[in-house]
């Protein structure tokens, strides 16, 4: 039989092989009517020794196949080794099926990305629209390391997100509403007051501290003079608390664009109650005329105590009929609306937007919210939209080993502009992604700048500048191989690829043509983290091999007395440069054509 290239992507052709035989054996054996082929997957075997792809399908059909698992396998690779694209077939264990694919395999998957470029891995538009809510740190002062992973762990998926053809917006809830701001506006006219030339001596306790509210204070007294001193708090208030909530949130815009995060949508807390539109009022109504809110009463809390229990008579959200462990209370004994009644509010307005896929990006501190964020979005949506929280745990910063010191300027905390600026923007964004956002994080100040293989950014990156050198130095056996990489990769699609033979090639080769899977499987899981850890193999394998051809002439990536084959590990270079690029691109990374 001819053999033929495979189709787009080879993983995906693969699984649509495999399903394709699953089909085939449905029909002829009389399956019933829906079965369920998406359960089958293609992915990687864990032990390489057991082919390049393994399938679950005998283990999950099976049932509708009223067979063994491992009797239905065999009847699978009967079917598969017919394939021309594939070499060898193998049952495993009580089923498993593991696949070796011939090598042209692996040269048509470098041919495709030499093709699609930029665009390799890119899904097609979904047409799903996804709001992604991130940072939304107080605005009470400048931001700091904690709420810098958080940032741009949400960025990143973001990018992720589109990549994998969904319409992303990025959106920072403000929270400008409640105790803290006011505590905040009390802050900064104090500072008004030392402006004025006050003696306003050691900071009250439970006041923010910190030099950063300093130029609130001057640009308070330079638009107001000393006419605030002579107004009542109810006055004064309001006017000291919008100044420095719109300058803390400049600044932090300011800290954000420092990491290149720019959000599209900044909404206000506040704006969910001013301007006679009471949204929340409007939301705790629209419950209960579902029957979802009550007057009742909430035992005491068995355990550690629970921050919102109260001994009294109250208006609850009934959230145990939506998978919560407690009813939540919506009305503070004062008066006031709880967080998490604006919180409803602000999550019916996202789906009251056309948002059905909702993800929010919470610190390590709000583990404990989510059932009842989850069960609140149930009961407004009627369960027609999903909310997805990523929490992020904390960063332990170091330098040498040991803790960062506090900024004197923050007061208490080391800012997110500090480290950007000591470290810069590409260590920063990589290490805050070398971490599933769920560990703790220790960022080394120290670690992330040096040039070695165990400083993961450098050595990604260096991976795309060593490879931009080998086309640099290439120049003298192939004269006529272009410098922009679009005219590069349409020139190199014409190598005799199939001479990359050697075991080293042809891992690499394969961990490139897995790339688009990396990206379906980390857009799928919300977890950004992954394509990080792809990249860092990538580069590994690809200095592995530049290594190797130092020892091994026979391997290096310019020959100068064979042209055809230099142009052929040229390709593969090129493969690498497409790949680790487009995954940086991801993170928010620079890729660096040289390292200086």
């Amino acid at each position: 039989m001819a053999e033929t290239s495979p189709s787009l992507h080879l993983f995906a052709d693969v699984l649509a092989r495999v399903r394709a035989a699953c089909g085939a054996l449905a029909t002829e054996a009389n399956w019933p009517q829906g079965v369920d082929f998406s359960r089958v997957v293609v992915e990687p075997p864990r032990d390489p020794t057991h082919g390049d792809m393994a399938t679950n399908a005998a283990m999950v059909l099976a049932k509708e196949a009223k067979a063994k698992p491992r009797d239905l396998a065999e009847q699978i690779a009967s079917r598969l080794r017919a394939d021309d694209l594939i070499a060898s077939v193998d049952v495993a264990g009580p089923g498993f099926i593991n696949i070796t694919l011939k090598p042209f395999a692996w040269v048509e998957a470098l041919r495709t990305i030499l093709r699609e470029g930029a665009g390799y891995g890119r899904i097609a538009s979904t047409g799903g629209k996804v709001n992604v809510e991130y940072v939304s740190a107080n605005p009470t002062g400048p931001m700091h390391v904690g709420h810098c992973r958080g940032a741009v762990f949400g960025d990143a998926l973001c990018n992720l997100l589109q990549f994998a053809g969904h319409d992303v917006t990025r959106e920072y809830y403000i929270n400008d509403a409640g105790a803290q701001v006011d505590v905040l506006a009390r802050s900064a006219f104090l500072r008004y007051r030392e402006a004025l030339g006050e003696h306003i001596g050691a900071i009250p306790e439970g006041l923010y501290p910190g030099d950063y509210l300093k130029p609130v204070g001057q640009a308070l007294a330079r638009d107001y003079g000393d006419r605030l001193r002579s107004m009542a708090e109810a006055e004064w208030l309001p006017i000291a608390r919008n100044k420095a909530i719109s300058m803390m949130m400049d600044e932090i815009k300011g800290d954000l664009a420092a990491l290149n995060i720019h959000h599209d949508v900044f909404f206000s807390e506040r704006s969910l109650i001013a301007g006679g539109n009471n949204r929340v009022a409007d939301t705790i109504d629209f419950l209960r005329a579902k029957g979802d809110v009550y007057e009742g009463r909430l035992p005491p809390p068995k355990g550690a105590p629970v921050e919102d229990w109260e001994d009294r008579e109250q208006l609850l959200f009934r959230a145990t009929a939506y998978g919560d462990d407690v009813d939540r209370p919506l009305i503070k004994s004062d008066g006031s609306y709880t967080y998490f009644a604006s919180d409803i509010a602000y999550h019916k307005n996202k789906f009251d937007r056309a948002f059905h896929e909702m993800i929010d990006v919470w610190g390590a501190d709000h583990g404990g919210y989510i059932k009842r964020m989850q069960a609140a979005i149930k009961a407004v949506t009627a369960g027609k939209a999903a909310l997805d929280v990523k929490i992020v745990q904390l960063v332990k910063l170091l330098r040498n080993g040991e803790p960062v010191k506090m900024s004197k300027r923050a007061g208490d905390f080391v800012t997110l502009r500090e480290v950007v600026d000591e470290v810069g923007r590409d260590a920063v964004r990589f290490m805050m992604l070398y971490r599933k956002n769920d560990a703790v994080l220790e960022f080394d100040l120290s670690e992330v700048i040096k040039q070695s293989k165990d400083n993961p950014v450098f050595y990604v990156q260096y991976g795309h500048a060593r490879s931009h050198s080998v086309f640099r130095n290439a120049r003298a056996v192939i004269s006529d191989l272009p410098e922009q990489g679009e005219a590069r990769a349409a020139f190199l699609l014409q190598a005799p690829i199939e001479r990359l033979t050697d075991s080293a090639e042809l891992d690499l080769l394969k961990r490139l043509a897995l790339y688009p899977r990396i990206v379906e499987g980390a857009a799928a899981a919300h977890e950004p983290h992954r394509i990080a850890f792809y990249l860092y193999d990538v580069a590994s394998e690809f200095h592995s091999l530049w290594n190797k051809g130092n020892d091994l002439p026979n391997l290096r990536f310019i020959m100068n007395n064979d042209g055809e084959l230099t142009k052929a590990r040229l390709a593969m270079v090129q493969g690498v440069v497409s790949v680790l690029a487009s995954g940086l691109a991801i993170l928010g990374v620079h890729a660096p054509d040289e390292m200086r």
